[in-house]
């Protein structure tokens, strides 16, 4: 076996992870330049102009949830949140496939990263990332924390993940969906991936991992973006893709926290992350400049991005792949992003949904009951497939705003966000950045200068002093004026034509909302239940 690797490594060999058996060559903890040159000579990729690597991510664009299973052991078994999102597994299966992988492995190279998840160093994880792929590789060194040399002559890995897009399970043999895998063991503290080339299957096991371990140490792990304002006051955003929590939180007047993961501990915000995974589709320099220009940077990798092959550039318009393109970068790449990862406690808190029934106001504040029943619904919307004719818009629940990546049950996170909204004396909004005017097909799509300026004023303190009316359904009280927002704008029933088409359509959305939540009811305390919509109203 051939080792590269310029600077120290951990002191911990992959034959702790079962990976000794006649590897060809492992190479540790490549920089940017290095990882770049690997995987263009193997082919993974294309030199984009002005410097982002273009790759592409096969018959997989976005992750395999039905593919993801737990492994049901003694140690975790009382604390899964069992069923749809977390499925079991046996051990034995987990074993094998473990083993068959490290064969597979046997005259391979592999890529390994010696990183950190968690900027707090109180509460930070060491992870080693195995990756078949020398892009998967960079796109790691982007996502998380890169240790100094130092502390990489003396990490030793906390969690791994293995990542295999070459190698494929047997269902009828392994006990999975499909060929494709994302199998988790919390006693081994280990993941393995197979069958799909998607990276960010990688990033959000590592995510699964810290929902797991977190919560035992009272730290509230979070799917959100966090900021900073000029006078140190930190907001964090709560919302499901589409609904804009990348694009918001990056905001010129505020110092980038991170954009998707974090933990709130004693002591404040801290960032599970090094970097950014934002979607790109349609991304305009003029609505998001930062994001923007990250696509146009050495380091960055660009997931099934359009680009001409001739000329290498780049078509952020293409969606002939999917609509989920994706660009991968360091934080750094954002001008006005923290170097440490870290901010106070929050005092605002920022719910955003994609609202596509047109009916929720599109700022609107929450009292603590509300906040807790709005979290655990986890609430946005989706606009019709490509069925012709369609446009009925659909809701998506996702408990806590990221169900996927809950390991616990929801009322674990719920509890411990109360807990510190509470302690802290924080404010919590709820922000629609979806339809105005009418549901998806009729209105039209909340002007993103709008939604700037209402969270603006949240964030300031103007809207503390705002007259505000309650709305019937939700009971949700909502500012009369915001500056810079036309005041027919806020309240949603006021921006349709059809009062009578309004009514229907909230009610039947509040509906929504109290199904979904019945089989969270018994685990909830009453006052947060009382805190649903009322359809009749």
């Amino acid at each position: 076996m051939q080792e590269f690797s310029p600077r120290d490594h951990s002191p911990v060999g992959l034959d702790a992870q079962g990976l000794d058996n006649n590897i060809k060559s492992v190479y540790w903890n490549l920089p940017t330049p290095a990882l770049y040159e690997e995987a263009l000579k193997r082919n993974e990729g294309v030199l984009g102009h002005l410097g982002p690597l273009v790759v592409r991510t096969g018959q997989f664009t976005g992750r395999s949830p039905n593919d993801k299973f737990v492994v049901d052991e003694p140690t975790s078994r009382d604390h899964i949140w069992w069923g749809k999102v977390n499925k079991p597994i046996e051990a034995d299966r987990f074993d094998e496939v473990h083993r068959r992988m490290a064969s597979y492995l046997q005259g391979k190279d592999v890529f390994v990263q010696d990183l950190w998840s968690g900027a707090d160093p109180q509460y930070r994880m060491p992870v080693r990332i195995i990756t078949q792929y020398a892009w998967h590789s960079l796109f790691c060194k982007n996502l998380f924390i890169q240790p100094k040399p130092e502390e990489i002559a003396t990490m030793r890995p906390e969690f791994v993940v293995i990542d295999c897009p070459g190698f494929h399970a047997y269902p009828e043999v392994d006990h999975t969906h499909s060929d494709v895998f994302i199998l988790v063991n919390f006693a081994k503290r280990m993941v393995l991936i197979g069958g799909t080339e998607y990276a960010g299957e990688i990033k959000k096991s590592i995510f699964t991992a810290m929902n797991y371990y977190l919560p035992f140490k009272d730290v509230e792990p979070m799917h959100c973006s966090a900021n900073i304002g000029s006078k140190g006051d930190t907001a964090i955003f709560f919302g499901l893709s589409g609904t804009g929590k990348t694009t918001l939180s990056a905001d010129p007047n505020r110092t980038l926290i991170g954009d998707d993961e974090h933990g709130w501990s004693d002591t404040g915000i801290f960032n599970f992350e090094g970097g950014c995974y934002a979607k790109v589709i349609r991304l305009s320099p003029e609505g998001e400049p930062e994001i923007f220009q990250t696509t146009r940077r050495f380091g960055t990798v660009l997931e099934n991005v359009g680009i001409d092959i001739h000329t290498r550039r780049l078509n952020l318009d293409d969606d002939s792949l999917t609509e989920n393109t994706r660009s991968a970068y360091p934080i750094s790449h954002i001008p006005n992003a923290s170097r440490d990862g870290r901010g106070g406690h929050p005092k605002n808190i920022v719910f955003l949904t994609a609202d596509a029934y047109g009916v929720l106001p599109p700022i609107s504040r929450l009292t603590s009951e509300q906040a807790m029943y709005h979290f655990i619904s986890g609430y946005t919307a989706k606009v019709a497939g490509t069925e012709r004719g369609v446009k009925e818009p659909s809701p998506i629940f996702s408990a806590c705003f990221g169900a996927p990546f809950m390991a616990q049950h929801p009322s674990v996170y719920a509890q411990l966000l109360g807990k510190k909204i509470a302690e802290h004396d924080v404010t919590v909004w709820l922000v629609n950045t979806g339809w105005t005017g009418g549901a998806y097909g009729v209105g039209s799509r909340m002007k993103l200068s709008h939604t700037r300026a209402m969270i603006n004023a949240a964030l300031s303190g103007e809207l503390d002093k705002a007259e505000y009316i309650k709305e019937p359904v939700f009971g949700v009280e909502v500012p009369t004026h915001v500056p810079n927002v036309p005041d027919e704008v806020l309240n949603p029933r006021n921006t349709w034509e059809d009062k009578a088409a309004f009514d229907a359509q909230i009610r039947k959305l509040a509906g929504e909302f109290v199904k979904n939540f019945q089989q969270f009811s018994e685990q909830t305390p009453a006052n947060i239940v009382a805190a649903a919509p009322n359809p009749n109203a």
